[in-house]
């Protein structure tokens, strides 16, 4: 039997036990969370028949995480680097495969929570210039950009996290001028563009990247972790609704990295309804 045939069985083997819960969809509080959150929810509907609730740019990763825990949410994105370092706070191995193995292992024995497999694409940190002056360089890597100071603009979370501002000092030493610059994450770049800052911590999905004007150096001694995307799902529901993990795991490997940024560009240059562009990515799914 194939995998479609076998979710159907299971959407009707399942459907009289889902009781009057409603599931609810989360996510952080950036555009590619918010697109991801909002595809868990179309995807839920379009394969399973059942309503769902949006808890879409609920907030940061501490915030999202302990409404999970709660039971506020039943799903929402997470990243394997980010679930580590953040959450579990633990050294991430620099494998992939480790690395979601390791904190697949966590989460369900410390907080009865399951990760899904990956998505497809790996959103780490990326550090971004302008592209004249990554010319100026020996080469576009942050070991070259070592040679010269920069003014930085970062997101408050790079500014606190273990894995964020703090992992790349300690691999680079760069020269900061002045203090870094804490802004909201849309106006990293435009602050890069305007040349309030001369370096931005964006990430390798951004939209922005693909940008002529932007490059995005080279993390040439591995400051940064792996973050391969996944859905986190409360193990409860999974027990509750089998159905549930086979149709999100449907979107396995489905999301490449220029997939995720293609995604991003159009809602966050193009303007267009998050809403819509899920609905077409998913039109091309099986």
């Amino acid at each position: 039997m194939n995998r479609r045939a076998l979710l159907a069985l299971a959407a009707g083997a399942f459907a009289s036990c889902s009781g009057s819960h409603e599931i609810t969809v989360a996510s952080k509080n950036f555009t590619e969370q918010i697109i991801l959150g909002e595809i868990a929810a179309q995807q839920l509907e379009r394969k399973l028949h059942i309503a769902v609730r949006r808890r879409l740019n609920l907030g940061g990763t501490l915030l999202t995480h302990e409404a999970i825990v709660r039971g506020d949410v039943d799903i929402y994105p997470e990243y394997t680097g980010t679930g580590a370092s953040v959450v579990l706070k633990q050294a991430v191995p620099r494998d992939p495969g480790q690395a979601y193995v390791a904190v697949k292992s966590e989460y369900l024995r410390r907080f009865h929570l399951v990760w899904l497999p990956p998505l497809g694409f790996n959103d780490t940190f990326a550090m971004a210039v302008r592209a004249e002056d990554a010319r100026r360089l020996e080469r576009p890597s942050l070991s070259a950009a070592a040679a010269r100071g920069w003014r930085l603009g970062i997101g408050y979370e790079f500014l606190t996290r273990p894995d964020g501002l703090k992992a790349l000092d300690q691999t680079y030493r760069l020269r900061w001028q002045g203090t870094p610059k804490s802004m909201d994450l849309g106006l990293l770049y435009r602050a890069l563009g305007q040349k309030q800052v001369d370096m931005a911590a964006g990430n390798s999905t951004d939209a922005q990247l693909a940008e002529a004007g932007i490059t995005a150096l080279q993390d040439d001694r591995n400051a940064f972790p792996p973050y391969n995307a996944c859905f986190v799902v409360r193990q409860e529901l999974v027990a509750q609704r089998p159905d549930v993990r086979m149709a999100l795991t449907m979107l396995q490997n489905r999301i490449s990295d220029e997939t995720m940024r293609s995604l991003n560009r159009r809602v966050e240059i193009e303007h267009q309804p998050v809403e819509r562009v899920a609905a077409d990515f998913l039109a091309d799914q099986p």
